[in-house]
């Protein structure tokens, strides 16, 4: 099934940026910056994007893996927050804000049918999901008088792998063609935690199926305190045989 998934991205970071100070005229120091990316905004400096699940199945086990590549430039990022020791500085601060981000997410599992009726599916998973991220985020940053002006590229690169168990499957309706496809899997290893979820609509063909979901995917990473959760819509067209 190759699909397309357009998520509004959103992500947070610790990041230290010398010489920049607040309103009070007091250094900044260690500030958490907290940014967000719509599909409307990084469509066009997308360069390149594949994406794809298959899946094989025989008796109650089955194989399944999930594979999505991203690559998009200078693309102006919409800073939400700016907080340092001593709260929020954001009203203080004139800011703006570019990131370059290239990113590979695989996940690979196994499952074994728990239920299967004509009415429900389901099966449990487990496995492993690896992202790579690369990640330089540009800020540039202006004190209330002018006078602190700084631009601060920081490097947010993350390298991960993580068991996952969850579950996934279809609600079914009888007699018809329509179903829901679900899907929920919890992980850790080398970050905190990482969770990925899908609910949707699907109906099938002679030849497959489509599927229209919501796909959400978090992670909190020890890395520079950060985390990163792409949530949005995807849909996929499915080829069975």
């Amino acid at each position: 099934m190759p699909y397309l998934w357009l998520p509004v991205v959103h992500g947070s970071a610790d990041v230290t940026v010398r010489d920049l100070r607040g309103g009070d005229g007091q250094p900044l120091g260690q500030v958490d910056v907290s940014a967000e990316i719509d599909p409307d905004d990084y469509l066009s400096n997308l360069h390149f994007a594949l994406m794809f699940i298959a899946e094989a199945r025989k008796g109650p086990w089955s194989i399944y893996t999930d594979l999505m590549y991203a690559q998009f430039d200078n693309q102006d990022t919409r800073l939400k927050s700016i907080t340092g020791p001593r709260g929020d500085v954001s009203t203080q601060i004139s800011r703006k804000a570019e990131v370059d981000v290239s990113s590979t997410v695989w996940t690979l599992g196994g499952g074994y049918n728990l239920i299967d009726r004509p009415d429900l599916l389901l099966d449990l998973v487990a496995g492993f999901r690896y992202m790579t991220m690369d990640s330089d985020l540009t800020l540039s940053l202006k004190g209330p008088d002018g006078v602190f002006s700084r631009s601060h590229e920081e490097s947010l690169d993350q390298d991960v792998w993580d068991g996952i168990l969850g579950v996934k499957g279809q609600v079914r309706f009888p007699d018809t063609r329509w179903f829901v496809p679900y899907y929920l899997d919890v992980g850790t290893g080398s970050s905190n935690w990482t969770w990925q979820a899908l609910l949707g609509a699907g109906y099938r063909f002679d030849w497959g199926e489509v599927t229209l979901a919501v796909k959400s995917l978090s992670y909190d990473f020890d890395k520079d305190d950060a985390d990163v959760r792409f949530t949005g819509p995807a849909l996929g067209v499915g080829f069975s045989w």
